[in-house]
């Protein structure tokens, strides 16, 4: 396939920032090209991590002489912690900013290690998405095969390089965080967990089908999380009157690594799994989009105890005592037409009376935008062009 230019959407914060991502998003090629400047440490160069990781104090001196304000990379610093204690001293001595790159933010946040006291803002790098591919968008590819950068240059390798990234990646960095005393029940634990995407977590059950002990899921889940493999999406809760749904679902953050986390990557994909890795995409766009354009906002799944089911909850605005919250509803489905049935829920939300449903958006796989009354239905690019517009919120 020929290749194609891809601009990211993240920008360059003006202060010191820890960059953050799963494996092979392109964190270390986006620095090289936003900081082509900047003096780089690649801490996966085994001389240079053993001289810097017994003697941290080294640091400045291999930077040398840079004026204030000057940019330093240090790139894998998870591999590190204790050398942010070097960088936040040559913060306050020499005035350098600081990019910290790294697939695990576990080490760093769970080490007691020091993240500078507020000094550096993070950043998060995702695989490509739509607003970045452009005109190489292809939605029947990306619901099969997803964003990874490896993946998206090299369609006619995706289920090679898929399998590779799972059975290399996965391995690398679990093994990097030396936390999973046994490998082979963890591996069964990502295979039930990359069938269930986007699906309710239930611990109990995926104990049972993973051969695991219930404390173990859960501490499995952190690990899919830490590494940035995956997300929480947490239930939406009203408290209007009806009986909510509390427990969460788990997106992985690529629809392709999901496939090839549950073993599918070499068998044809049904309808079901195909709407789970619609609902995938576009969770994984507005998370893209909620952080590339400083939004900031929660994301949801509503549901109650009956099952009616809101695919994405956006809260604009939170509730405060003299106002209700607000928010945006969106409904997906791998459908070529409309039924106006999947509007209800929606609908009856917005009955409630307790928040304001500023927008309700239903999208869907047809050819053909519609507005019924309150809401629009969208096809799925017509859709991904209104969010980066910032029509959606």
């Amino acid at each position: 396939m020929k290749k194609f230019h891809i601009t990211r959407l993240l920008k360059v914060p003006d202060r010191s920032f820890f960059l953050f991502g799963p494996r092979g998003v392109g964190k270390t090629t986006w620095l090289r090209k936003v900081l082509s400047g900047a003096s780089f440490f690649d801490l996966l160069d085994p001389s240079l991590y053993l001289e810097l990781s017994q003697k941290p104090g080294i640091l400045e001196a291999m930077v040398g002489d840079l004026p204030e304000d000057s940019w330093v990379v240090i790139d894998e610093i998870q591999k590190i912690p204790d050398l942010l204690d070097e960088v936040h001293r040559l913060m306050e001595t020499r005035g350098w900013r600081f990019a910290l790159c790294g697939s695990s933010a576990r080490k760093l946040r769970r080490g007691g290690v020091n993240l500078l006291g507020g000094r550096a803002v993070t950043r998060n790098l995702d695989a490509f998405a739509y607003k970045e591919l452009g005109n190489a968008f292809d939605a029947e590819f990306s619901l099969q095969w997803g964003f990874l950068p490896y993946v998206q240059l090299d369609r006619e390798n995706a289920p090679d390089i898929l399998n590779s990234y799972v059975n290399t990646y996965i391995k690398e960095e679990i093994r990097e965080e030396s936390i999973v005393r046994s490998l082979p029940p963890f591996l069964r634990f990502v295979s039930i967990a990359g069938q269930l995407n986007g699906q309710l977590v239930n611990g109990q059950n995926i104990s049972r089908e993973a051969a695991v002990p219930r404390s173990s899921v859960d501490v499995y889940f952190s690990i899919l999380e830490d590494t940035l493999l995956g997300h929480f999406l947490p239930a939406y809760r009203p408290n209007v009157k009806v009986r909510e749904q509390t427990h969460p679902k788990f997106y992985w953050f690529d629809p392709g690594v999901a496939r090839a986390a549950a073993g599918l990557l070499f068998d044809p994909i049904d309808r079901l799994w195909k709407g789970m890795a619609l609902e995938n995409m576009i969770y994984h766009e507005l998370r893209v989009y909620n952080h590339t354009q400083n939004k900031n906002r929660a994301i949801f799944f509503y549901r109650t105890g009956s099952g009616v089911e809101i695919d994405f909850v956006i809260e604009t605005q939170k509730w405060q005592r003299t106002s209700k919250a607000h928010i945006v509803c969106l409904e997906v489905k791998m459908a070529e037409k409309w039924d106006r049935k999947w509007e209800r829920p929606m609908r009856s939300l917005g009955k409630s009376g307790r928040i304001h449903v500023e927008k309700m958006i239903g999208i869907y796989t047809g050819k053909r935008a519609y507005h019924f009354d309150g809401i629009d239905v969208l096809p799925v690019e017509d859709f991904l062009e209104r969010l980066y517009q910032g029509d959606v919120f």
